[in-house]
């Protein structure tokens, strides 16, 4: 049996929704917490919920958030003997997981050498094709100069794909219609991965047109056993960003589901993953066919999709893992029941392109009921601040099915107020109502390429 070491006090290594969800999550588990903040965030309901807040510098997530040294020096003071990344920000990044182990203190996620493995997406192909996992066609290494790259990319063929090998987000990412892009569009997407990655390396892979994505939530425990949940469907984006999720996909089948599930346990299992986990797909739903495309070495932002069809609390079960508890009863973990839908809730300006509207909220309401929940740090007088991702909440509707879901949807959306700021939310309620989303007929590019260029026609 696993020896279990329980955690005292946890630092809570993020912001907003995801940093308030830790802390209630520890405090109901019966953990301390300790939460940083920025000067921006010095309103934000994470710092008041935590046993202790901290800033940690100006509002620059590079001189705050991102400041692994600020950070583990606070965790030391404090008498931390954990640190909770959340997603975003440092979660994924592999020198700050060396960094907790060196300073004697558990990083709630997987190992240091697994986030390196899996953050190389030139990498993490090699390791799908050896465990047996579908793969796109694609470059077998990633690449800096330019040269080298478009004779490698000879052999891939267009439209082509050009990913940063680490991050993600849609940064450091472009579509490459035919050989005479290539040049502009490596350069461009070297240059923005440098940046926001601090890695220029690009790979190549081959770009399906009209694709869904599709995402396999795992947790594994270290040790070569993992459980898997049923897919979610995040389908609709735009620029590589989600902005709807859904859970069961539908356009899956039972037995596509078991395809999914298997090769996502197959992965998990191989490297003996740790913690929480997405393996996410490609699917060519004309052919049904699916390819690997990366695995996110973090909790996601949806989640809570998961959650509300199989009742288990995702965020503590990662502490459980981390404490060394077993997983829990694959039965009873993949007993998923109903349709939930997640909208996420950006302070965007979806009818100029999408624009970042950060300001005063004035006012903020939201119907309740069964099956609604809003997942949020936001509240009514709060500014919202102009210096970090847009999203301020996520709205996740369940329903017995996917017409009852989309239903009470409708209803939500009607209802849902917010006054002082420009959201997504006419977005969300055009969206749900769109013949083409009904009718299942949405891809990764669909916003871009027909829904929104259709509206602009009209």
């Amino acid at each position: 049996m696993a020896e279990i070491q329980k955690f005292k006090r946890v630092l809570v290594a993020n912001r907003g929704e995801i940093g308030l969800r830790a802390i209630r999550v520890c405090k109901r588990i019966g953990l301390e917490t300790v939460a940083v903040y920025s000067t921006a965030d010095a309103a934000s309901p994470h710092v008041w919920a935590a046993d202790q807040s901290f800033c940690i510098g100006p509002p620059a997530a590079q001189k705050s958030y991102l400041s692994m040294p600020s950070l583990i020096h606070i965790a030391i003071e404090t008498g931390c003997d954990a640190i909770y990344p959340g997603y975003g920000f440092l979660a994924e990044n592999a020198d700050f997981a060396d960094m907790c182990t060196e300073n004697g203190m558990k990083f709630i996620g997987p190992s240091a050498d697994a986030i390196r493995t899996m953050g190389d997406k030139s990498n993490a192909r090699e390791v799908a094709e050896r465990y047996g996992v579908p793969v796109v066609p694609g470059s077998d290494k990633a690449f800096v100069d330019l040269e080298d790259a478009r004779d490698a990319s000879t052999s891939i063929g267009y439209p082509m794909l050009l990913k940063a090998r680490s991050g993600g987000g849609g940064r450091g990412m472009r579509i490459v219609e035919d050989e005479s892009g290539f040049d502009t569009a490596f350069l461009e997407a070297r240059r923005e991965a440098e940046a926001a990655f601090n890695d220029g390396s690009i790979y190549m892979e081959r770009f399906f047109t009209s694709v869904r994505h599709i995402e396999v939530q795992v947790f594994g425990d270290g040790k070569g056993g993992s459980i898997e949940f049923d897919e979610r469907d995040c389908s609709v984006q735009r620029r590589h960003q989600k902005l709807f999720e859904e859970s069961p996909s539908p356009v899956v089948d039972a037995k596509l589901r078991k395809k999914l599930i298997d090769a996502a346990a197959l992965l998990t299992r191989g490297i003996k993953y740790e913690g929480a986990g997405t393996i996410e797909f490609i699917l060519d739903p004309s052919t049904q066919e699916f390819f690997f495309i990366e695995m996110n070495t973090r909790i996601q932002v949806e989640h809570t999709v998961t959650e509300m069809r199989v009742g288990i609390d995702l965020i503590e079960l990662q502490f459980d893992i981390a404490q060394g508890r077993p997983l829990p009863d694959a039965k009873t973990a993949t007993n998923a029941n109903g349709h939930a839908i997640e909208f996420r809730i950006n302070v965007e300006d979806w009818e100029r392109n999408f624009q970042p509207s950060p300001g005063e909220l004035k006012s903020w309401r939201v119907p309740k009921g069964d099956g609604i929940r809003l997942d949020t740090s936001t509240y009514p007088g709060q500014r919202i601040s102009p210096f970090y991702d847009s999203m301020i909440a996520k709205l996740i509707i369940h329903g017995s099915d996917r017409e009852d879901a989309l239903e009470k949807s409708r209803a939500v959306l009607a209802g849902f107020q917010v006054e002082g700021v420009a959201t997504t939310i006419n977005f969300h309620r055009m969206l749900i109502n769109n013949t083409d989303f009904l009718a299942n007929k949405v891809h990764t590019r669909w916003i871009e390429t027909e829904m929104l260029k259709s509206m602009d026609e009209v």
